[in-house]
C-alpha cells in the first residue's frame, strides 16, 4: 500500500500553532519552544527552490533565533537537495522508515497466524501481555515527557510545554500511550500524531533501562498503530534508531518503506 510520507509531513507542519510558507517549503514553527526537531521546514512535493528562495528559508529561522533545518523524502522533491547544498546545509541523518498497515499488524501478546515464526534474531515475546494505557490526568502526561526525556539520554528536559504538547497529541486526533512502572509512574511510551494524507507518523518510542526487555516498546507501539487505524489511518510510519529497534517494530508488522533525510545550516 503506497504511503505518501512527504505529503503528510506537509499537512503535519501546517498544524504547528506558527507555520508559515516561504518559496517551495513548508516551516512548522512552534512559539513554546527552540527545539530544532520541533522547529523544522520540508519541502512540497515536486518543489523545485531557486537559491533565493533558499536564502529567505534560512532568514526564517534566523530571524527567530532558530537553527535552519529540513526533513524530507529526497525522492519526493529531487531538486531540493542541490539547492540546499549550494547554501550550505549539510548532513544530519539520513534514516529508513518502516510503515504498518492493518493487514500487517501483530499485537504482542495475541495468538501468531497458523504456520508463522518468529522472524530471524528476534527476541520471544513476554508470556503475558504488557498493558497499554492511555494518560488522562495531568500527572500521566509529565510523567510520560519525564520518562521519554531520560530514555532518550536527555536530548531534550522536561517540561510543562513538553507535557502540554503530548496532550495537544491526544486531544488533536493523534494518539499517546505508556505503560506504568509499579510505583505508578511511566516505565515506556511513545506517541502518534493524527492522520493526514491517510498515514500518520508513530514517534517518541522509549523505555526506561530499568524497564527494557519486557515488550513495553513493542506492546505501544503495536496499541498506536491499533488505535490510529481505527480511526481511519490506512497505514502508520516510522523511523528506527538501530538493528535491534528494527527487529521490534518488524515483530508487530512495520515493513521497509523508503527513505528521509534530514539537513541543518550551522552557518
Amino acid at each position: 500500500m503506497h504511503t505518501d510520507v512527504q505529503s503528510f509531513a506537509v499537512a503535519h507542519l501546517l498544524r504547528r500553532p506558527a507555520a508559515c510558507r516561504v518559496g517551495g517549503f513548508v516551516v512548522g514553527f512552534d512559539p513554546t519552544t527552540t527545539s530544532p526537531y520541533v522547529n523544522y521546514a520540508t519541502p512540497v512535493p515536486g518543489a523545485a527552490p531557486t537559491d533565493a528562495d533558499v536564502t529567505d528559508l534560512i532568514a526564517a529561522f534566523r530571524t527567530r533565533g532558530l537553527l535552519p533545518r529540513l526533513e524530507f523524502a529526497p525522492d519526493s522533491a529531487p531538486a531540493v537537495e542541490p539547492a540546499l547544498r549550494r547554501a550550505g546545509f549539510t548532513t544530519e541523518a539520513v534514516h529508513e522508515y518502516l510503515v504498518c498497515t492493518p493487514a500487517t499488524l501483530t499485537v504482542p501478546g495475541a495468538a501468531p497466524e497458523p504456520g508463522t515464526a518468529p522472524a530471524q534474531g528476534a527476541a520471544p515475546e513476554p508470556a503475558a501481555r504488557v498493558r497499554v494505557e492511555a494518560p488522562v490526568t495531568d500527572e500521566d502526561y509529565v510523567a510520560i515527557d519525564t520518562a521519554l526525556s531520560e530514555a532518550f539520554g536527555g536530548e531534550w528536559a522536561p517540561s510543562p510545554e513538553g507535557a502540554a504538547r503530548l496532550r495537544r497529541t491526544e486531544e488533536g486526533g493523534g494518539a499517546v500511550r505508556f505503560v506504568r512502572a509499579e510505583d505508578g509512574s511511566c516505565a515506556g511510551g511513545a506517541l502518534c500524531s493524527a492522520p493526514a494524507e491517510g498515514t500518520a507518523e508513530l514517534a517518541g518510542v522509549g523505555t526506561l533501562p530499568g524497564h527494557r526487555g519486557r515488550g513495553i516498546a513493542a506492546a505501544v507501539t503495536a496499541a498506536l498503530a491499533e488505535t490510529l487505524f481505527a480511526r481511519g489511518a490506512r497505514t502508520v510510519w516510522l523511523e528506527y534508531s538501530g538493528a535491534g529497534s528494527r527487529r521490534v517494530y518488524e515483530r508487530v508488522g512495520f515493513r521497509p518503506g523508503g527513505t528521509r533525510m534530514y539537513l541543518r545550516h550551522e552557518g
